[in-house]
């Protein structure tokens, strides 16, 4: 996959719209990794 970048501001416009996806994908799975994290098995038995 090769972009061809002919201005500074395609280039801008490019990576700025990566950093959203990023942030976007970053926000969606903090949460969810956190319940899984303090998620609970109330099925386990510990004596």
């Amino acid at each position: 996959m090769e972009t061809d970048f002919f201005t500074l501001q395609e280039f801008m416009t490019h990576t700025k719209a990566i950093a959203y996806l990023l942030i976007g994908v970053a926000l969606v799975a903090l949460p969810l990794f956190w319940l899984f994290l303090t998620g609970r098995d109330d099925k386990k038995k510990t004596y």
